[in-house]
């Protein structure tokens, strides 16, 4: 019964409002930047859709979990960026404008690539019968309703009322930040035991995707001659995925699906936060130097 309110009311509710307060920080310009400075967006995206997908497939066979743990992992890599992401940036100095942008539509795209990865995931792992019978439009309609919908009515209530807007977004971020640590708590909660027998196989592969994602995307970013900020802003995106979609996702279809997302969020902002202050401290060195070079 407990399992079955997590799943059908707290879960979508606290994820529509973390998406809600996401649409808070969007305007229609933002998505704009994306035809006006493709090549950052392009890259950032990229690595979003089908690199860290590809770490998680990877680093679940080099782990060899459990088959539900596998597809719980590619779950996890397959989601969009959160918004602990364009924080950590901001905080970072690094480009927030394209971290925002990043999250906005990794999360539109979510509607498609998450069930995409999920049905691969469960065919790969041979996992169906854990995902069950489940359609690729129902997973694809579950994932509309917790991702655009809510992200279209927070873009909404900004554009009406911008004063009231700008009062209520520092609370919003923090009834937010309050609903995700819940989430992660009652994930772990509902498959303590699955997680505690599996804790160290699943931490160890969930730091080493954290780890991998963000290196790889913030190297590729550089081979591609992206300047600090901007590549600060893809690995922590890639670093700080919406952990409560996975989560959220993986609840409705197999509870133990979610272990390796609420794993994953327990030390992102760890991992995420030492990053940020190292690049803090480059982005800060680059700035000051900006004057000087013009």
């Amino acid at each position: 019964m407990e399992d079955s309110i997590l799943t059908t009311l707290l879960l979508p509710a606290a994820l529509a409002i973390i998406m809600i307060s996401l649409g808070l920080e969007l305007t229609r310009a933002d998505f704009r930047r994306v035809v006006q400075e493709p090549r950052g967006v392009t890259i950032g995206l990229v690595n979003l859709v089908l690199i860290s997908p590809a770490l998680a497939f990877g680093i679940a066979e080099l782990f060899d979990l459990p088959a539900g743990l596998a597809v719980g992992l590619v779950l996890l890599g397959a989601s969009p960026g959160g918004t602990m992401a364009n924080v950590l940036t901001h905080l970072a100095r690094g480009d927030t404008a394209l971290s925002v942008t990043m999250t906005a539509i990794s999360s539109l795209a979510a509607a498609i690539t998450v069930p995409l990865f999920l049905e691969l995931a469960s065919r790969h792992f041979d996992a169906q019968a854990l995902v069950g019978d489940v359609s690729m439009g129902g997973v694809v309609a579950r994932v509309f309703l917790i991702t655009l919908v809510p992200v279209a009515i927070g873009m909404t209530i900004r554009d009406r009322w911008p004063e009231w807007t700008a009062n209520a977004r520092p609370h919003v971020a923090k009834v937010a930040a309050g609903l995700f640590l819940l989430v992660v708590v009652s994930a772990v909660a509902a498959e303590h035991e699955k997680a505690l027998d599996n804790l160290g196989e699943v931490a160890g592969a969930a730091l080493a995707l954290n780890v991998a994602a963000m290196t790889v995307s913030f190297t590729v970013s550089k081979l591609a001659r992206l300047d600090d900020r901007r590549a600060t802003a893809i690995a922590l995106e890639l670093g700080v995925h919406n952990a409560t979609l996975a989560i959220a996702v993986g609840a409705s279809l197999a509870t133990v699906l979610t272990i390796p997302a609420a794993v994953y969020a327990m030390f992102m902002f760890i991992t995420g936060g030492l990053f940020a202050k190292a690049m803090h401290r480059r982005n800060t060195r680059a700035a000051a130097r900006a004057p000087a070079a013009v």
